[in-house]
C-alpha cells in the first residue's frame, strides 16, 4: 500500500503552484468574458426582433447542448483551417468563456424577466435611453436574485478548466499528470490538486455570499 509522502508533497508544491496561478488566471479571464458576453446574449434573446432573437437563441441552445470539449477542439483544432490561428490559452480562455455566456444569458434572462413589469413601463415612460434604463434601473434588481446563479457558474468554470489539458494547456490537472508521469507517483499531486480545488471553491462560495450580503445591504 503507497502511503502519502510529505517530504515528496513539498517538494512538487512549488510547481503546482506555479501551475494554479495559470488555472486562477483562466477563470477569472473566462468568467470576466462569460458575464459580459452572456448579458449581451440574454438581451438579444429577449429582443423583440426575430432577426436577431432567433440566431441568438439558435447559438445559445447549440453551445449549452454540446459538450465544452468539443468546442474547445474546434476552436483548437478546425479554426486553423479557416485561417483563425489561436494559441492554446486563447483557444482555451475563448472556449470556456462562450460555453459559460451561453449558460450565464440564460441566468440573465430569468433575472430580466423577474422585474417587475412596472419598472420596464416606467423607464418608457420616462423616455430614458436603453443602455441608461438598464445600468440604472433594470440591472440593479436583476441582479440580486440571480447572484447564487451566476457564483455557482463561476465555480463551476474553475473545476471544468482541468478540460483544457487535452488541447496541451499546462493548467495545475496538467501539471500534476505530468508530474505523476515523471515520477510514477499520482497520489499526492492527484490529492494535493484536489485540495486546491476545493479551498478553492469554498473561498470563492464565500466571497459570493459576502457579495450577496452586501447587495441586500445596499438595497
Amino acid at each position: 500500500m503507497n502511503f502519502f509522502d510529505w517530504d515528496f508533497a513539498l517538494k512538487i508544491l512549488p510547481r503546482l503552484l506555479d501551475a494554479s496561478l495559470k488555472t486562477i488566471g483562466i477563470t477569472l479571464a473566462g468568467f470576466s468574458i462569460a458575464i459580459v458576453l452572456g448579458l449581451f446574449l440574454a438581451v438579444g434573446r429577449r429582443s423583440r426582433q426575430p432577426w436577431l432573437s432567433w440566431p441568438v437563441t439558435g447559438v445559445i441552445e447549440f453551445i449549452r447542448s454540446t459538450p465544452l470539449l468539443i468546442q474547445v477542439y474546434f476552436l483548437f483544432f478546425v479554426l486553423p483551417n479557416f485561417g483563425v490561428n489561436l494559441s492554446a490559452l486563447q483557444a482555451g480562455i475563448a472556449g470556456i468563456a462562450l460555453h459559460y455566456a451561453c449558460y450565464t444569458a440564460e441566468v440573465y434572462r430569468a433575472g430580466l424577466d423577474a422585474v417587475p413589469r412596472a419598472q420596464w413601463e416606467a423607464v418608457t415612460a420616462l423616455n430614458m435611453k436603453p443602455l441608461t434604463a438598464y445600468r440604472k434601473v433594470i440591472l440593479p434588481q436583476a441582479l440580486r436574485p440571480i447572484m447564487p446563479a451566476l457564483g455557482n457558474y463561476l465555480i463551476s468554470m474553475l473545476k471544468d478548466t482541468p478540460v483544457l489539458s487535452a488541447i496541451t494547456v499546462v493548467e495545475i490537472m496538467q501539471r500534476a499528470k505530468n508530474i505523476g508521469s515523471e515520477h510514477f507517483r499520482y497520489l499526492e499531486p492527484i490529492t494535493m490538486v484536489g485540495l486546491f480545488f476545493l479551498i478553492l471553491s469554498l473561498g470563492l462560495a464565500w466571497l459570493v455570499r459576502r457579495l450577496e450580503n452586501r447587495m441586500e445591504l445596499a438595497r
